[in-house]
This record gives C-alpha cells, sequence and structure tokens, in this order.
C-alpha cells in the first residue's frame, strides 16, 4: 500500500511521538516503523488500520485523508 511517508513522518511530529512510542503502541518494531516511514518497506493494511486507530480522533489518516491531503475514496 502506497502513502506518503512525509505525511507519516509529519503525523508522528505533530503530536510528539517518537517511532519507539509509535511502533510500540501499533506492535511492530521502531526498525519496521522506520522502514515504512522512510519508504524501504511498504506499508500493509493491517499496520494502517493499527496506525489509524492509534491516531484516532487526530487530524490526518483518522480524519479520512490519505497521505496526499486528500479525502479517502469514498469520503
Amino acid at each position: 500500500m502506497r502513502i506518503n511517508q512525509n505525511r507519516l513522518k509529519d503525523l508522528r511530529e505533530d503530536h510528539d511521538y517518537t517511532q519507539q512510542q509509535v511502533a510500540e503502541k501499533i506492535g511492530i518494531t521502531q526498525r519496521k516503523y522506520s522502514y515504512i516511514e522512510t519508504g524501504v518497506q511498504q506499508l500493509t493494511a493491517d499496520v494502517l488500520v493499527a496506525l489509524a486507530r492509534f491516531l484516532q480522533g487526530k487530524r490526518g489518516l483518522s480524519a479520512g485523508r490519505n497521505g496526499r491531503d486528500g479525502p479517502l475514496p469514498g469520503k
């Protein structure tokens, strides 16, 4: 699944989380999260769901936006 990795980093930094904190909350290693955030590894649907749940109520993915700052399809 392709998503703008800069958007993931921006969301994380907007809420003052470290990669380690996000990774722990969504059940992956910091290294894997880093790979996703930098585009080395693709974002899976499972990780995307975990991120959305973690960020629920915050702007960004959970607010119905995609990695290109546009509305999600069907929204």
